[in-house]
């Protein structure tokens, strides 16, 4: 089983691959991706086919009621899943590759797509039409950041996941350095690549809340939608201190 050399390890492998070399990894980058693999397998959460998540989208569609009058109503199932052949670039997919971005709670999936005040979306409950099994990327969020010092292995385990669940909730809009993503997407490709379904995540925008990326975009079936209108946003501020 190969393991973590250093706390540090994920740090190192996202400055690789966002600013030196992307696609062809050095060989501290090929053991740290190994020990990913081997180190994943502590990991994994499974979810039973019926289980339910939600997906929510800025904007509605139009339909008629009764009488003909036309009326808002939710985006359609095709609107409310990813383009097979076309994606945004995200922490769990390169652009082009879609994945299914789901989460445990409706309040979180609403306040993922970062709506403004005023604005309507549209939510849709999905239910898993199959058993999958994720790896858990949210065991160790929130663990202070690593001591540069750590020598046991489980330790350095620990830290390095810390860092990698962390890597996985931040967020990041579209103004941002994408070049972000590059290392999680990497990490995400491991996952798929040893038989795995997804990933699960903390939720940077709800305290108790997680997102799930399912690579399978038909691992999970929409049953139901509404619309639901942003009345109050909330923001809390801290300081940043200069070292």
């Amino acid at each position: 089983m190969a393991d973590f050399t250093g706390p540090r390890d994920f740090l190192n492998f996202r400055s690789e691959v966002s600013y030196r070399t992307r696609y062809l990894h050095s060989a501290n980058g090929q053991k740290f991706l190994r020990a990913v693999a081997d180190s994943c397998k502590a990991r994994l959460r499974n979810f039973s086919e019926g289980a339910e998540f939600w997906r929510a989208q800025v904007g509605h569609d139009w339909t008629s009621d009764a009488d003909g009058r036309r009326i808002s109503g939710p985006h359609p199932e095709t609107r409310m899943r990813p383009w097979q052949d076309r994606a945004y670039e995200g922490r769990v997919n390169a652009k082009g590759i879609p994945c299914l971005y789901l989460a445990t709670t409706r309040e979180v999936a609403m306040s993922e797509v970062r709506p403004w005040i005023g604005s309507i979306l549209s939510v849709a409950r999905f239910s898993l039409g199959r058993d999958v099994t994720v790896v858990d990327c949210s065991k160790y969020h929130g663990l202070d950041a690593p001591d540069a010092e750590l020598s046991d292995s489980e330790e350095v385990n620990e830290a390095v996941w810390a860092q990698i669940d962390y890597a996985f909730s931040r967020p990041v809009t579209r103004s941002d350095n994408t070049a972000e993503y590059a290392a999680t997407q990497i990490i995400a490709e491991v996952f798929r690549a040893e038989g795995y379904d997804g990933v699960i995540y903390k939720s940077a925008f709800a305290p108790s809340g997680y997102n799930i990326a399912l690579f399978d975009l038909d691992a999970a079936l929409q049953t139901e939608s509404y619309l639901f209108q942003v009345s109050t946003a909330t923001f809390e501020f801290r300081e940043l201190t200069l070292d």
